[in-house]
């Protein structure tokens, strides 16, 4: 053997040499690289969330500030009820992030997290003994399917502290599954309890792998979720809330507002056509190779939390993409069994290589090609705002729930609004039981004429398409369409409008 043929055999030889160790990273680079070109194609969709608006402007007054603000400046209606952040500290860093890279740099973030959820949901699955390509095909459905884009705005890869909980849930998921370092829950509960109030998901996963200890009799394993459980619960405690965290918590589970918000909904309310094709036939193929399978040395805990997240996800939309996520596992398995000594592992690695590099080369081309579309929703445009900062600075304005979070980021509470996302977590109840009364495409006169009554209301910014809402103001009340935008319009009362013309 010459120099060359030992130099090219060193690189395809035994399990610790250079080649062997790019081919096992090989699913890891395709998964992350496809992935993430699929996530950027998306980036415009990822700003779409409507409480982005607020969140950055959150983040902007605690950095001005210097700390976590109790009490709610942008709104008219909020009372003496307090404003319970559960997402200060990633309102924070989407502040910081904003301020040296724009929205371009926001969604870099975004789809970092996302690569990081990949790449992790992958060491899960391969951890577990599934083969090289029943890894790639279970995990690659799964990550395209959670974010939900099509199902706009309720999408879970977005720059959102929804993301947050999302990947932390992954990361307790596998950690629980591995049991050797379940002493890092804590810290990581630590950040997640300042990041989303999603933070609760994780005694949930905690609290399913101590039950199954429990009912084999695993002492050992009881122990340690038992121990991991207390350590959680004792790092939420570190947070500028204190323990008032659950009582904000509770203002979003388990809340009224729920029944008005979509990504609460059921699944069949929350299905496009054929958009949510993909999904469906991927819990059907999960459900039939589960009952083909009964006896899978999968863990247990991975099916019965992918079970139990697809009837919540059914039942409640949001759960949909934790389901996704979790059965990542076990539907490698069961691949893993349907290709057994189908596929030669060695040439998938291979495979898998050659691609990722088609993958890497293609996201700088997606990142230039998606970023002249990365900017705020467009149903309230920046001009929209300005108008209403200018004309109306003194309003009693009801402006419509979607615009509330761009209304905050636009004026900073120079036009001090009605409601927007924070729904009860800064908002009373009555507050938000007299604005759910209005949002209906027929008009309710009574609900309409009371709130405007009973909050002194001049001035309504409201979505420009409601032509009910337009023939009630104008034609049997009186009103002024003073503004027209592309998506929002706004109303003002006989005397106000007087005063305009003036």
């Amino acid at each position: 053997m010459d120099a060359v043929q030992a130099w090219g055999g060193g690189t395809d030889g035994g399990s610790g040499t250079i080649g062997s160790y790019l081919r096992r990273s090989g699913v890891y680079l395709f998964l992350i690289s496809f992935a993430c070109v699929y996530y950027l194609a998306n980036g415009s969709i990822m700003l779409g969330h409507y409480d982005l608006g607020w969140h950055l402007a959150a983040g902007d007054l605690i950095r001005d500030q210097g700390h976590v603000p109790l009490r709610d400046p942008w709104a008219f209606t909020s009372g003496d009820k307090p404003w319970f952040n559960l997402s200060w500290l990633w309102d924070v860093i989407a502040s910081v992030v904003f301020q040296y890279s724009g929205f371009g740099g926001l969604v870099l973030f975004t789809v970092a997290c996302g690569a990081v959820i990949v790449g992790y949901l992958a060491h899960v699955c391969l951890r577990t003994g599934a083969s090289t390509a029943a890894v790639c095909i279970a995990v690659f459905s799964a990550c395209l399917l959670y974010p939900a884009f099509s199902t706009a705005p309720n999408i879970y890869l977005a720059a959102s502290p929804n993301t947050a909980t999302m990947l932390f849930a992954v990361v307790f998921y596998g950690e629980c599954l591995r049991r050797t370092k379940w002493y890092l829950l804590p810290a990581i509960m630590l950040l997640w309890a300042n990041l989303h109030g999603g933070f609760l998901l994780g005694f949930f996963v905690i609290g399913v792998f101590a039950g199954i200890a429990l009912l084999r009799r695993d002492w050992t394993g009881f122990a340690i979720y038992c121990l991991a459980g207390v350590g959680c619960f004792a790092a939420t405690f570190i947070n500028p809330l204190g323990w008032r965290i659950y009582e904000g918590s509770a203002a979003t589970i388990g809340h009224f507002v729920q029944a008005n918000i979509s990504e609460w909904e059921s699944y069949y309310r929350n299905m496009s056509m054929p958009q949510s094709i993909p999904g469906i036939v991927y819990a059907a193929i999960f459900v039939a190779l589960e009952l083909r399978f009964l006896r899978s040395p999968c863990p247990i805990e991975a099916r019965l939390l992918s079970w139990l997240f697809l009837f919540m996800g059914i039942y409640q939309f949001r759960y949909m993409s934790f389901f996704f996520l979790f059965s990542a596992v076990p539907l490698a398995f069961h691949l893993d069994r349907l290709i057994a000594n189908r596929l030669n592992n060695f040439e998938v690695q291979k495979a898998l290589m050659a691609a990722s590099i088609m993958g890497a080369c293609a996201l700088p081309l997606t990142y230039v090609h998606a970023r002249p579309g990365f900017t705020l929703p467009y149903m309230l445009s920046e001009q929209d705002a300005r108008y209403l900062q200018v004309h109306f600075p003194q309003a009693r304005l009801l402006n419509h729930w979607n615009a509330g979070g761009l209304l905050i980021y636009y004026t900073r509470g120079a036009v001090p609004l009605f409601v927007d996302g924070r729904a009860a977590t800064a908002y009373p109840d009555d507050v938000l039981r007299d604005y759910f009364a209005l949002v209906h495409m027929e008009i309710d006169e009574a609900a309409w004429d009371k709130v405007i009554g009973k909050y002194r209301i001049d001035t309504i910014f409201w979505v420009k398409a409601h032509e009910q809402l337009r023939r009630f103001l104008v034609d049997k009340r009186g009103w002024k369409e003073a503004y027209a935008g592309a998506y929002e319009s706004i109303y003002v009362k006989p005397a106000q409008s007087e005063v305009q013309r003036r």
